[in-house]
């Protein structure tokens, strides 16, 4: 079957099932490596993305159900807003071995469109499906409150 896929803001043409999961046609047909595989069931957050502005788990969503446009973490750093995500991430040196990263991100990014000044409560209900074995949790939840502060600033 053939599936017309907007990924940031780039148009594919894919001719695959309409079963095969959306984080697979990410990274073996569009060649994009930034969303990771993590789980296969949804429970670690490694491979999410937003569809339509909506924070997913790419491999529970099957090409055949993909709603709208989807956003990668290759695609996320042109809002001014998600740049200053990016750099609060370095700022707080939120990664250790950076697997979960693009994942915790792609959540955070999410969570700061919807709640632009989170409390440290909010941070860790968005976040909670989110793993991460190196234990960064605090220094996520920092970068998050840096990256708000700092969208308030440039506001």
């Amino acid at each position: 079957m053939s599936f017309s896929l907007s990924v940031n803001g780039q148009a594919f043409d894919i001719d695959l099932p309409e079963d095969v999961p959306l984080l697979w046609v990410l990274r073996d047909e569009i060649g994009l490596m930034g969303t990771k595989f993590g789980c296969g069931v949804g429970a670690c957050g490694a491979c999410t993305v937003h569809i339509d502005g909506e924070a997913v788990r790419s491999c529970q969503v099957a090409l055949g159900d993909v709603w709208g446009a989807v956003t990668t973490i290759e695609g996320l750093g042109t809002p001014a807003a998600m740049a200053a995500l990016q750099q609060a991430w370095l700022d707080e040196q939120v990664a250790q071995c950076g697997y979960c990263q693009s994942g915790q991100i792609m959540q955070a990014a999410d969570l700061l469109a919807k709640i632009p000044t989170p409390s440290d409560a909010e941070i860790d209900d968005a976040m909670e499906g989110n793993l991460c074995r190196c234990g960064t949790y605090p220094r996520i939840r920092a970068a998050i409150h840096a990256a708000s502060a700092a969208i308030a600033r440039e506001g």
